[in-house]
């Protein structure tokens, strides 16, 4: 599947807009995520962009590197050190993160998107659709008026399709907007259905505009997609 470097550049477009009217208080303040502020989700943001540019650009070497050299220990302190940033601070390190990461894409050939990467165990085209979930999902998380119902319906498929995993087995999702569906499994089991945009939302932890309805209960939410141990995300 072509990876998709142009939409995720748009989100990174709808992210800069987003954050560039923000205020030092409106950085410091809450966010939707418990225990972060709006400055963690930005410097997440901000060092998952300079992350993946070094995953891409070591693989294009032909080496493969950890995403952080201290694990989930590393990530955190740079989340925790950079959050404190002032506005200005942060936009400035987003810009430029960001277009680093673009930069690095740039050089990508076909054949290289699937060069390998420790992230995942996977290749350098999933660090783009990890990082189109990334951008689009922690809009949210900033609370500054973005919502699910804002999401491209082409990332809200891949967003199910990547979580359906959490789902029990035998779970069947159908989407009642676009002909799309999914299964876990061999599908035989509960069918959860409803809009797209709500049906990502709702697999991902946030909360859509319509609750998905399935003729159970919905079923519980299993873990997020596990890393491999030294590389969290």
């Amino acid at each position: 599947m072509r990876p998709p470097v142009t939409e995720v550049i748009e989100a990174h477009r709808a992210l800069a807009r987003l954050v560039a009217p923000l205020d030092d208080a409106q950085v410091r303040a809450a966010s939707a995520l418990p225990g972060w502020s709006r400055g963690h989700v930005l410097a997440h943001l901000t060092d998952n962009a300079r992350m993946f540019a070094r995953l891409a650009e070591h693989a294009l070497c032909g080496e493969l590197v950890p995403a952080y050299d201290g694990g989930v220990d590393e990530r955190n302190a740079i989340i925790d050190a950079d959050a404190g940033r002032d506005a200005a601070g942060h936009r400035a390190e987003l810009a430029a993160r960001t277009a680093e990461l673009e930069a690095v894409w740039e050089q990508v050939g076909d054949a290289d998107w699937s060069r390998p990467v420790t992230f995942r165990d996977a290749d350098v085209s999933a660090t783009v659709f990890a990082r189109w979930r990334e951008v689009w999902i922690h809009m949210v998380d900033l609370d500054l008026g973005v919502r699910p119902a804002d999401w491209p319906v082409e990332l809200a498929c891949h967003v199910v399709d990547f979580l359906r995993c959490r789902l029990p087995a035998g779970t069947r999702v159908r989407a009642e907007d676009v002909p799309r569906e999914w299964s876990v499994g061999d599908g035989l089991g509960q069918v959860v259905g409803g809009p797209v945009r709500d049906l990502a939302a709702w697999m991902a932890g946030r909360t859509p505009a319509v609750l998905p309805v399935a003729a159970q209960a919905l079923p519980d939410l299993g873990p997020w997609p596990p890393h491999p141990p030294q590389i969290p995300g």
